[in-house]
């Protein structure tokens, strides 16, 4: 029995969650690390058994949020050496060139790329490590209780399926069976986006010789009109590309592309160095089952004073500023921070982490989908002259001017203060060009009245 149901202060907190994807293999860890008993239910095989990419897997980059609570687990050196260091964009121009914008000035300022099944491998062996963590594949969430979870197949140790905990954890992902059970009863409203596009993974695998094909220490963007390829670094030196476009609009959309002279006529033309640097492209394509593109909006994240939704459950989010896991990371830290500050106070811990979160991870949702457009406009002037500017700004000015990039991916900053800060920073730049421009003006209007008066007396 947990705790809370023996009323013993002393008793060893109990913890279920739903999910044991990353976010609820984080969780699992850092509540074992505090002394909770955790049990951990997945519908999903034990992916350690198996390859369970099955080709549709974006690879991931770590960033500042998700660094700090792998430290926090006590993890950093082990992952780290698992990365390969992005130290910014490659960004390939339709006409072949090659162009690398830095992330930032500082050495730290870089993303890391990681294998997710990789990842997940770790999180797994290091929660089932500390001995209080039992993980139970297999089982699907059947319905939510006010004290807990109703499992099939039932757990043996459970009363007809259900099991009651101190604290209920949903990570189990954007089509959360903890959410739905809530939606159900009429305690949750969740907006969930589908987007119009889906993604394909492609692979540029190493050179014959070993060496990468392209530059390795990067995250590699291609930009198209209707489509956009972005390739994270592995440790073999290969890269895995993942292709963005439309699900069944204009002439390239997924349902149109069906047969390998399409694929290649449309790849050569769009993305030319393809060819060269992605031999197997059009079969991955063809073979390769479609991702779908999913925002979730969940309305509260907290019920019945233990129940809470964490990572993708609560705020799933297209993946275009790389902070869809670094976000659910920060989540478990957040909830870590809050338990120990409150002595494990579950009631006051799931309300003040809805109240405390949940503002930003909306800005977040908004973030990621502008994003979008930004990655697709990397080869226009405008946009290069604007990122550029930012990082002369927070070179000569480093504590008044920092970029919005900077302060979402590597620094802390939570969402909604970074988008506020960086609006302040632009209606200070659109101040200062106004103020030029019209002195600019003025000026040239100085100078032609002075240059007719002087032709006006000359003539006289």
């Amino acid at each position: 029995m947990s705790a809370t149901q023996t009323g013993d202060p002393h008793q060893v907190p109990e913890a279920v969650i739903a999910g044991a994807g990353l976010a609820g293999s984080l969780a699992a860890l850092v509540l074992a690390q505090a002394g909770w008993r955790v049990r951990v239910f997945e519908q999903r095989a034990d992916p350690r058994d198996s390859d369970q990419r099955e080709g549709r897997s974006v690879n991931l980059g770590l960033s500042a949020r998700g660094l700090a609570a792998l430290e926090y687990a006590g993890l950093t050196d082990q992952v780290r050496a698992m990365t390969v260091p992005m130290r910014g964009r490659a960004i390939h121009h339709h006409d072949g060139r090659v162009r690398f914008a830095p992330y930032g000035l500082a050495e730290h300022e870089v993303l890391r790329s990681i294998d997710r099944q990789e990842l997940l491998r770790v999180l797994l062996t290091a929660a089932e490590g500390t001995g209080r963590v039992r993980f139970d594949f297999g089982v699907s969430v059947t319905s939510v209780t006010p004290t807990g979870l109703v499992l099939s197949p039932a757990p043996p140790d459970s009363a007809d399926g259900h099991l009651a905990a101190d604290l209920v954890l949903g990570a189990d992902g954007a089509f959360s069976a903890v959410r739905r059970a809530k939606e159900v009863a009429g305690e949750c409203r969740c907006e969930l986006t589908i987007a119009p596009w889906q993604y394909k993974e492609l692979t540029i695998p190493a050179a014959p010789d070993g060496t990468a094909r392209t530059r390795l220490e990067a995250l590699h963007v291609w930009p198209a009109e209707q489509a956009l390829i972005v390739a994270h670094p592995n440790l073999d030196r290969s890269l895995t590309a993942t292709l963005f476009l439309p699900e069944s609009a204009g002439s390239v959309s997924v349902d149109r592309l069906t047969t390998e002279e399409q694929v290649v006529d449309w790849l050569d033309r769009d993305f030319p160095d393809s060819a060269e640097l992605m031999p197997g492209r059009a079969e991955e394509f063809l073979h390769h089952p479609p991702g779908r593109l999913v925002t979730v909006r969940a309305r509260p994240w907290s019920f019945d004073g233990r129940i809470l939704l964490i990572g993708d459950a609560a705020h799933g989010v297209y993946p275009f500023y790389g902070q869809g896991m670094n976000a659910a990371f920060e989540d478990v830290l957040v909830l870590a921070e809050l338990l120990r500050a409150h002595r494990d106070d579950v009631a006051a811990v799931v309300a003040e982490f809805e109240a405390a979160r949940r503002p930003h991870l909306d800005v977040l949702a908004d973030l990621s989908e502008q994003n979008f457009h930004q990655l697709q406009r990397t080869t226009d002037r405008l946009h290069r002259w604007r990122s550029r500017l930012d990082l002369v700004l927070a070179r000569a000015a480093p504590r008044a001017w920092v970029p919005l990039y900077t302060m979402i991916s590597h620094r802390r900053t939570p969402y909604a203060d970074a988008l506020r800060r960086a609006r302040r920073q632009d209606r200070v730049l659109l101040g200062a060009a106004t103020t030029v421009l019209s002195t600019a003006l003025g000026l040239g209007l100085l100078l032609g009245r002075r240059f007719v008066s002087e032709n006006r007396r000359a003539r006289s």
